[in-house]
């Protein structure tokens, strides 16, 4: 059974946790960048994948440095995207 103490330094790592990951992504769950979301579709699964692209993004604004990490993870969420909007032939991009 957790005391009083062991939950004040939960509270305290949970709140370091909450502030530094706020700072990376830049407070992107109350003012999101809108950039991918603003083409919501009303589909859990895409519109789901649109947030994270805007996370993404918005944890690559306030960087310092841009990382391998977040370039993949963009990379795999435009992947899913592609899927997701059944958008599986490209042969009509090309020149």
């Amino acid at each position: 059974m957790a005391d009083s103490k062991n939950l004040e330094k939960v509270a305290e790592g949970i709140k370091i946790f909450l502030l530094e990951k706020n700072k990376r992504y830049g407070n992107s769950a109350l003012e999101p960048l809108v950039i991918f979301t603003k083409h919501k579709k009303g589909d859990r699964a895409v519109d789901g994948i649109l947030e994270r692209l805007d996370d993404k993004l918005m944890r690559i604004k306030n960087a310092d440095s841009l990382k391998k990490n977040d370039t993949a993870d963009i990379i795999g969420y435009l992947i899913l995207l592609c899927a997701a909007l059944g958008w599986e032939d490209f042969t009509d991009l090309l020149d």
